[in-house]
């Protein structure tokens, strides 16, 4: 028999960014359609029909995004989209270098105040770049050259929290866990070869505290998708 397992909280905290059509997308993906089908005082009830790219918004990529043989966003049960988590405050380090890869030392500079970082535990980094949500080319960052500069963890970095903390996946306010600069994609890769969730431009993570938060991810379960919007809700102790 599966032990019972229990979430005790507080509150419960959305991590969801609004999805509206002026709302950051990535350089290529479609922008949101929405589409006036039937209307209340015409044919008695409302309806929109709406078009979104699989990674706009608050979203999760799925193996297939990136691995050749990965798995779809609908091959997971239902458990995979349940996962406490932790938060990295990296505020400080993004603000003076939108660059600034998370490396293993700062992760155990982490550890050093909060403790070791639990295996099978979601590890979030927050930049501050959710208060960019507003102004998607300060949110995206790019350059003259079309290059994107936002922070992201480093290879390295993914590597130890898969091998010597066994997470379960990496989040990120920003619009890639991978630093903008990446044309390599290697953090996204690791988790999602490693079976990993993967969760991108999240939002309120100053309202989540360093451990304790579970979060419940709802993806739409497309069948052979590469990602989905999500609606992710933390519930806090």
């Amino acid at each position: 028999m599966v032990p019972l397992r229990t979430i005790s909280y507080r509150k419960v905290v959305s991590l969801t960014q609004a999805i509206a059509p002026e709302m950051p997308c990535w350089p290529g993906d479609p922008p949101l359609e929405l589409e006036t089908v039937a209307e209340l005082g015409r044919e008695g009830y409302g309806l929109r029909r709406f078009a979104l790219g699989e990674h706009s918004g608050t979203h999760v990529n799925a193996p297939n995004s990136f691995l050749a043989d990965g798995a779809a966003i609908d091959a997971p049960a239902a458990d995979h989209w349940v996962v406490p988590a932790i938060v990295v405050d990296g505020r400080d380090r993004a603000a003076a270098d939108p660059d600034w890869q998370v490396t293993v030392a700062d992760l155990e500079a982490w550890e050093a105040q909060h403790g070791t970082i639990p295996p099978d535990h979601l590890v979030i980094l927050w930049t501050g770049w959710q208060d960019r949500w507003g102004d998607g080319a300060a949110f995206l960052n790019g350059d003259g050259d079309g290059v994107l500069h936002f922070p992201g963890f480093s290879e390295d970095a993914v590597a130890w929290l898969l091998g010597d903390r066994a997470i379960a996946g990496l989040g990120t306010d920003t619009h890639g866990i991978d630093p903008g600069t990446s044309t390599t994609y290697g953090a996204n890769r690791q988790i999602l070869a490693a079976g990993g969730r993967v969760l991108e431009c999240l939002t309120r993570l100053d309202q989540l505290p360093s451990v304790g938060a579970t979060l419940v991810i709802g993806v739409l379960p497309l069948v052979g998708g590469t990602g989905s919007p999500a609606s992710v809700l933390a519930f806090v102790p």
